[in-house]
């Protein structure tokens, strides 16, 4: 909360400060230097306290400070480029603050009392913008119109019945609605409407992930002058604010803290301790959004649809174990009477060798390519079609039970940089067009624009496909070669073993390709983002 320990923090602004420095002039007062506050402002509900001292802007762009009570005939230093870069980076911020509150978000500063050090913007939304921002994302809300949802009958009440009072230790230890049968009718919010809504307390009205939501879209369109800021995005990318985020809803160690939703989420989700329990998804989608939400009731599925598949895999494998005796192939691989003698796998240096010396891989490959292994292939055909279905069928009752039918998906923006990049454009473009020239035509890239960054993009992407066919022929040629270098040893046990030991370092070695290939492509991919 902020320090009236009403209002809550809806959102926080992180940021580096580093102040400069004044000294006094030859003969006047004390030789050692003081430091010069920066300006100090706490914003609350719109005002500004101004602390004692601050930048006056002059009419040639330069800036003094005024005089500090009790400290005459103090003077600012020339700016040196590192406290030019601060200045103009504490400008952005109280220009952007400034933008904030008259967007009507009431913001709290921590004060700037040491040379630098790192400082925190507390943000909250009354409930003034919070309504019209409702308003504007069209976000819905629970009215007073309610309606019975009908259980099901018969046979199939009963097995739900049986199935619940089964699985009732793996349930999660959290609230539960007070009458699951009545559902609230939800509409999209309107302050014209609002007497529709069941509005029992406004400051508890919208949750935390929808006030969230809310004051994240208010950064993201708040703009500044400096430097063309296109947003809370710009601003982080140009390390003027060094993140933006949400805060958690209290602490969730400690015996006698009083219960809280993220406290309740740590103790029944998310420890080991509980991982064979169902998950509290309706709490999740209430603490992290719908977006969450959904994540979570996808990864529980699938990890509740994993445990079928899995004790077939375990049964096919145990098979291959029960039966590895009488394996016939296996068996007379193995079977020391019978001496099969085999060609030379080389020419010239290569010696002739028992089948029998293979038993070990026989063996091993029935364990886990048995007969057993064509029902597994068909149950996995099977699990996937199923699990898809049952996706299907619990994304539509999520949608319904948290009011997400007819929900379009939001527009993903653009990033920064293509903003930033965009708006250098359009003011290049201002500085060489005429006044008949049409302002309000949308401006966009073109193609002779976009054509370097495609060629960068094409070039890169061949490159990229060619050097993951090299790594490929290149184990071939490590498979050949190495096979051929160990033929000619003349220890018995490595010819034996040829086969064994170059299977098992070849798959080392793509392992070790492939982590070393996936780094190289997130590096590649974010720089193609960026250009």
């Amino acid at each position: 909360h902020f320090r009236d320990s009403k209002r809550k923090v809806d959102y926080v602004l992180a940021y580096h400060y580093r102040k400069r420095l004044a000294r006094h002039p030859p003969g006047v007062g004390s030789p050692e230097p003081t430091r010069a506050s920066a300006s100090l402002a706490l914003v609350l509900n719109g005002g500004t306290e101004l602390g004692r001292a601050q930048p006056q802007q002059q009419d040639g762009g330069q800036r003094d400070l005024q005089e500090w009570p009790g400290l005459p005939g103090d003077e600012v230093i020339e700016l040196g480029p590192l406290d030019a870069l601060e200045e103009e980076k504490r400008l952005q911020r109280e220009e952007y603050e400034r933008n904030l509150v008259e967007a009507g978000l009431e913001i709290e500063k921590d004060p700037e009392n040491k040379s630098q050090g790192l400082s925190f913007v507390r943000i909250h939304a009354p409930w003034q913008v919070l309504s019209r921002e409702a308003e504007l994302l069209k976000i819905k809300m629970p009215t007073k119109k309610m309606y019975e949802i009908t259980e099901e009958e018969g046979i199939l009440k009963k097995l739900n019945e049986i199935w619940c009072k089964l699985t009732e230790p793996l349930q999660p230890q959290v609230p539960q609605q007070d009458n699951t049968n009545m559902k609230s009718l939800s509409y999209p919010f309107s302050r014209e409407k609002i007497y529709l809504y069941n509005i029992k307390d406004k400051d508890t009205f919208f949750d935390n992930a929808t006030r969230s939501r809310i004051v994240r879209e208010i950064l993201k369109r708040t703009s500044t002058k400096a430097r063309n800021s296109m947003g809370i995005g710009t601003l982080i990318a140009n390390n003027v604010y060094d993140a933006a985020y949400p805060l958690h809803d209290g602490e969730y160690e400690g015996q006698n803290d009083d219960m809280n939703e993220r406290k309740l989420l740590y103790r029944e989700w998310a420890r080991y301790g509980v991982f064979y329990k169902f998950q509290p998804i309706d709490l999740i989608r209430k603490y992290f959004g719908e977006k969450i939400g959904l994540y979570f009731a996808w990864l529980g599925l699938y990890t509740e649809f994993l445990i079928p598949s899995s004790v077939v895999g375990i049964i096919v494998f145990l098979y291959g174990c029960i039966t590895i005796e009488s394996d016939i192939p296996s068996k007379e691989m193995c079977d020391q009477r019978n001496a099969f003698t085999m060609c030379p796998l080389c020419d010239k240096f290569c010696d002739y060798w028992n089948l029998s010396s293979a038993c070990a891989t026989a063996r091993a490959s029935h364990l886990f390519d048995n007969p057993a292994t064509v029902f597994f292939s068909i149950f996995m055909a099977l699990w996937a079609t199923m699990f898809l279905e049952q996706w299907k069928r619990l994304q539509m009752r999520l949608s319904y039970f948290w009011d997400l039918t007819g929900l379009e998906e939001e527009e993903e923006h653009p990033r920064p940089e293509y903003e930033n990049k965009l708006l250098q454009k359009k003011l290049k473009n201002k500085n060489i067009t005429t006044e008949n020239s049409n302002e309000h035509e949308k401006e966009k890239l073109t193609w002779s624009d976009r054509m370097p960054g495609y060629a960068a993009n094409f070039g890169l992407i061949l490159f990229m496909i060619m050097l993951t066919f090299s790594a490929v022929f290149g184990v071939i040629v490590y498979r050949i070669t190495t096979a051929a270098a160990l033929s000619f040893s003349t220890n018995e046990t490595t010819r034996s073993n040829v086969r064994v030991t170059v299977t098992a370092t070849a798959v080392i070695i793509n392992l070790v390709v492939i982590l070393i290939l996936d780094e190289i492509y997130g590096a590649v991919a974010k720089w193609l983002t960026e250009i």
